[in-house]
């Protein structure tokens, strides 16, 4: 079903800005997948542009660069998977919705009653439950179908930049590199 969406939603998914913005989140996925892969206990999060995507996330510079180039060469590979993360906020979302739309269900109908609510409880719970469980694997096909791009086509990284910001409140630094792409 996810696949039919897709085919109907290819005119829009094909347009310039947005497979460019879909071929920088596959970047940036096989990006943190290979980050992951070398250096251990990694807190690293990301967002994609259409001109690059962010790396949120204490790494060296130089780690960033060649993990983005490395991870770049694989997908041109065919290691096209590399562009599916299962902690994208894709599958967040996802989740979010399913839980909501499972809490909705099983109040619907719902008097105003403390105990009417109590009762309806066990039922709420199971319907997120399964709502969640549902949501995994929907993420993932959502990602591959509508958020990532597995194939990078003729994306190319032009530059790796380093920024660094305090966090107000926490006083903790924050890195962020930005990885700055063209064509696509």
């Amino acid at each position: 079903m996810i696949q039919a969406l897709a085919r109907l939603a290819a005119p829009l998914l094909n347009t310039p800005i947005i497979r460019r913005v879909r071929r920088n989140h596959g970047l940036e996925h096989a990006t943190i997948h290979l980050l992951s892969r070398k250096l251990k206990n990694l807190n690293m999060a990301g967002r994609s542009t259409a001109s690059g995507f962010y790396l949120y996330g204490n790494v060296s510079t130089a780690e960033i660069e060649q993990t983005a180039l490395e991870a770049l060469n694989r997908m041109r590979a065919g290691e096209h998977g590399l562009a599916i993360h299962p902690n994208c906020g894709t599958g967040l979302v996802t989740a979010g919705v399913l839980t909501s739309m499972a809490a909705l269900a099983g109040t619907a109908g719902m008097k105003r009653g403390i105990l009417d609510r109590l009762a309806r409880l066990p039922s709420v719970i199971l319907l997120s439950t399964l709502a969640l469980i549902a949501a995994q694997p929907l993420g993932l096909s959502l990602q591959h179908y509508f958020t990532t791009l597995g194939d990078p086509g003729d994306l190319q990284i032009v530059s790796v930049r380093r920024h660094e910001f305090t966090i107000p409140v926490a006083g903790q630094r924050l890195t962020v590199h930005f990885v700055k792409t063209r064509a696509g």
